[in-house]
């Protein structure tokens, strides 16, 4: 059973973390706890990209300015850490140390706790400041990985698509998952 704590981010792409949270919802019996932040910008492109409001999510939602959470302290126990979608400047923030909200501490004591931090990066092109930041993130521990949609399993709509994303990241997140695999 695992403990997670989702991060939205205003990336566009809150239909990644919206099927994540879907998804989430099927696999209950393999975890715990389910733990969301938003940050301002990403609640505002929640509701602008999906027109739904972010308090119908299901899950125990936290302020990101509250450092009294309990996956702020590297004494929880919580598994892994998803930033889905994640920016550039959450990403820059949490490549150079700065926790300045929930989401950048949340993603210090992943690093610093040796736990699992997964980064669905969404914006692109990347420059050379973005590869830089992917670097030490890499180098620090994190697992990088963009929204990048795969098509052999041939997705018929946008949810299938967004699958191919979303049950990549809860692979790399450890948890048991019956998808599509090449040549299985």
């Amino acid at each position: 059973m695992k403990k997670v704590v989702v991060c939205v981010t205003g990336a566009s792409g809150a239909i990644y973390a919206k099927v994540l949270f879907e998804r989430l919802l099927e696999i209950k019996l393999q975890w715990d706890d389910v733990a969301v932040v938003f940050s301002s910008k990403g609640r505002e492109v929640w509701e602008y990209e999906l027109g739904e409001r972010v308090e119908n999510i299901p899950f125990k939602r936290f302020d990101r300015d509250n450092f009294y959470a309990p996956f702020a302290s590297g004494s929880s126990d919580y598994d892994v850490a998803i930033v889905c979608p994640c920016t550039m400047g959450t990403m820059g923030r949490i490549a150079h140390g700065v926790s300045d909200d929930l989401i950048t501490r949340t993603a210090d004591v992943m690093l610093k706790e040796r736990r699992k931090l997964i980064l669905v990066a969404r914006d692109t092109p990347y420059s050379l400041i973005h590869i830089n930041n992917m670097k030490l993130l890499t180098e620090a521990g994190a697992i990088i990985c963009p929204a990048s949609p795969s098509f052999y399993s041939r997705p018929t709509d946008i949810r299938e698509l967004v699958l191919t994303v979303v049950d990549r990241v809860l692979v790399l997140a450890g948890f048991q998952l019956d998808t599509y695999r090449w040549n299985s």
